[in-house]
C-alpha cells in the first residue's frame, strides 16, 4: 500500500481554509472501494485486513477526513459533519479520478457512506455501513460522549496512547470536538426517532449490506432494528449481517474480523450482489 496526498480547493468541514489538504493510501487496480474511518480515525480500527483481501481485484482507496491522521487541521465539527464529510469525500473521489464506488464506512464513516448515497446516488456502486448510527438521540451513549467532550484522557491510557500515536497532539482537542458533535446532535433534535438522514434513508438507491455486532455499545435499543425497516421499504437490496460476538469493530474484533472480511468481500466482489 501506497501513501499520497492530494490538495482540494475547499472543505465544507474546514470552511475558510484553501488549499485543504488529504492524505491517503491506495493499493490495487480495478473497480474502486472507499473505506472511510470513524470518528477516532483510521489507524484506530484499520482496515489493513480487508483491503489485502480486494486489493487484488480492486482499487483501494483509504482517506483520512481532515482533521485526522496526516490531513489538514480541524478546529470543529458542526452537528451535521456527517454530511459535511460526504461532500469532502466526493471532491476527495474527484481528485483521485474515480467515478463510481463500493463505500465501507466504519461507525461515523458508515454514516457518511450512506449520505453520500443520497448526495451523489450515481457515485455508490454499494454500500457496507458497519457499526452504523441512526437515531440522532443517543441516551446510552451520554456519557461515554460527555467524556470525550470534558476529559478526554478517562478513555483510558491505552487509548489516550493510541490516539496520540495517530494524531499527534492534537488528538485531545479532536476526540473533544467530536464528542461535542454527537452531543449537539442530540440536543438539536426534534424528537427522540428523529434519525441522522433527515427521513431520507428510503431513497438510498444502491445495495447496502449492514454488518453489525450484537454487542455493540453505541447501539440504542431499537436503532438497529429501526435502520433496517427504513432501509427494507425501498427497492434496492438490504441485508443484515449481524454478528453475536461482535462489539463496535467486527471488522478488527478476533471473534468476527474473518467472517467480515469474507462476507464483505464477496459482496463487494459482487458489486452488491
Amino acid at each position: 500500500m501506497t501513501d499520497g496526498d492530494i490538495d482540494l480547493h475547499a472543505s465544507p468541514l474546514a470552511p475558510g481554509r484553501s488549499p485543504v489538504r488529504i492524505h491517503y493510501r491506495e493499493a490495487g487496480r480495478g473497480d474502486a472501494v472507499l473505506f472511510l474511518h470513524g470518528g477516532w480515525g483510521y489507524e484506530f480500527y484499520p482496515f489493513d485486513r480487508q483491503a489485502s483481501a480486494l486489493e487484488a481485484r480492486h482499487r483501494v482507496l483509504i482517506p483520512d477526513r481532515t482533521g485526522y491522521g496526516r490531513s489538514g487541521a480541524l478546529d470543529v465539527q458542526r452537528p451535521d459533519f456527517h454530511r459535511r464529510a460526504a461532500e469532502e469525500t466526493l471532491s476527495t473521489i474527484d481528485a483521485l479520478h474515480v467515478d463510481r464506488a463500493t463505500f465501507w464506512g466504519h461507525s461515523d464513516g458508515a454514516v457518511i457512506a450512506l449520505w453520500i448515497t443520497l448526495l451523489a446516488p450515481e457515485r455508490a456502486t454499494a454500500v457496507v455501513a458497519e457499526a452504523t448510527h441512526y437515531f440522532r438521540k443517543k441516551p446510552r451513549s451520554r456519557a461515554f460522549f460527555e467524556t470525550m467532550r470534558d476529559a478526554p484522557d478517562g478513555l483510558g491510557g491505552r487509548v489516550a496512547a493510541a490516539l496520540e500515536d495517530h494524531h499527534g497532539s492534537r488528538w485531545r482537542s479532536l476526540i473533544q470536538t467530536n464528542g461535542e458533535a454527537w452531543l449537539r446532535i442530540a440536543d438539536e433534535a426534534a424528537s427522540a426517532a428523529a434519525d441522522l438522514y433527515d427521513g431520507r434513508v428510503g431513497e438510498i438507491a444502491c445495495p447496502v449490506l449492514l454488518v453489525h455486532g450484537r454487542r455493540d455499545p453505541r447501539t440504542e435499543p431499537g436503532e438497529l432494528d429501526a435502520l433496517r425497516a427504513a432501509l427494507e421499504s425501498r427497492d434496492a437490496a438490504t441485508r443484515l449481517l449481524l454478528l453475536d460476538e461482535g462489539g463496535h469493530s467486527p471488522h478488527t474484533e478476533a471473534a468476527t474480523a474473518e467472517r467480515v472480511t469474507r462476507e464483505v468481500t464477496a459482496f463487494v466482489d459482487g458489486a452488491g450482489w
